[in-house]
C-alpha cells in the first residue's frame, strides 16, 4: 500500500471549497495530510464545513493498527476503498469496495494492515436509507458510450454513482452536467480541457458545467453526478 504521509500537520481550517457553483480540483501532487485526532489516521480534506463534523468530502489514511472510535454520521457516509483493506464491526472491505451507511448510522472502523479511502460524510439525501456494500468481485460491467465500460455503484433521484473504464485514446462528446460532476482517478490519467489529473486526483464540474474529456492511456475513473445543482 502506498501512504503519502508526509507534509502532515494539524489542522482547523473549514469553509474549503464550499461554493458549488465553481470548478475544484486535487493534483496528486496538491496534496498535504492533516493529522486527525486519532494517531494512525491522517485525512487530505477536498471538501470541508467544519473541522470534525458536517458536509465533508477526503481522502483518508488508516496506517496499520490504527482505529477511529465508535461515531455516528448524522447524514451518511459513502467510502470508496482505494488501497488495502478498511474494516468495522461488520466486516471486513478490500481496495475496490464501494460501502455506503446511511444517515444516523454508527460504526468502529479500523485496519490491520492499513488503507485509504475516499470518503464523502453527511451528504445524503435524508429518505436514502439503505446501507450498500458492493465488493469489487462479481459485477456487471455495462456497454457505455463509444467503447466505455460502465459500472453502476448506486443511484437515488437525480443522483448518479458508477465506476467508468476509458481504453487507451478514447475521448467522449461534449457534454453538460445536470447536477454537476465529481470525479475520482482510480486509474490511469483523466483528462478535458482544464487539464490532465493523475492517479489520485479529485476534480468538480458545477452544475450546467460542460467538457470534452479524453484520456491516452486506460483509466478508470469513479464518478459521481446529480448531487450539486
Amino acid at each position: 500500500m502506498t501512504t503519502e504521509t508526509t507534509n502532515k500537520i494539524r489542522d482547523n481550517s473549514h469553509n474549503l471549497n464550499l461554493d458549488f457553483t465553481q470548478f475544484a480540483c486535487s493534483h496528486v501532487s496538491d496534496q498535504n495530510w492533516i493529522n486527525s485526532p486519532v494517531d494512525g489516521v491522517s485525512r487530505m480534506p477536498l471538501e470541508r464545513e467544519f473541522a470534525e463534523h458536517g458536509h465533508t468530502t477526503s481522502f483518508v489514511i488508516f496506517s496499520p493498527d490504527s482505529y477511529f472510535p465508535a461515531h455516528t454520521h448524522p447524514m451518511g457516509e459513502e467510502i470508496v476503498v482505494l488501497e488495502g483493506v478498511f474494516s468495522d464491526e461488520f466486516g471486513d472491505y478490500p481496495a475496490g469496495t464501494y460501502l455506503r451507511n446511511p444517515p444516523n448510522s454508527t460504526h468502529s472502523p479500523f485496519t490491520k494492515h492499513g488503507c485509504k479511502l475516499f470518503v464523502k460524510l453527511d451528504q445524503f439525501n435524508k429518505n436514502d436509507t439503505s446501507r450498500i456494500v458492493l465488493p469489487p468481485h462479481d459485477r456487471k460491467w455495462l456497454q457505455g458510450h463509444g467503447n466505455l465500460k460502465v459500472l453502476s455503484l448506486h443511484e437515488f433521484e437525480t443522483q448518479h454513482t458508477a465506476l467508468v473504464f476509458w481504453p487507451a485514446n478514447e475521448k467522449f462528446v461534449e457534454h453538460q452536467h445536470l447536477g454537476g460532476e465529481e470525479i475520482v482517478v482510480l486509474s490511469g490519467q483523466f483528462c478535458d480541457e482544464t487539464g490532465c489529473y493523475d492517479k489520485g486526483a479529485w476534480l468538480r464540474n458545477p452544475h450546467l458545467s460542460k467538457h470534452t474529456p479524453f484520456v491516452k492511456q486506460e483509466t478508470l475513473i469513479f464518478v459521481k453526478t446529480g448531487h450539486l445543482s
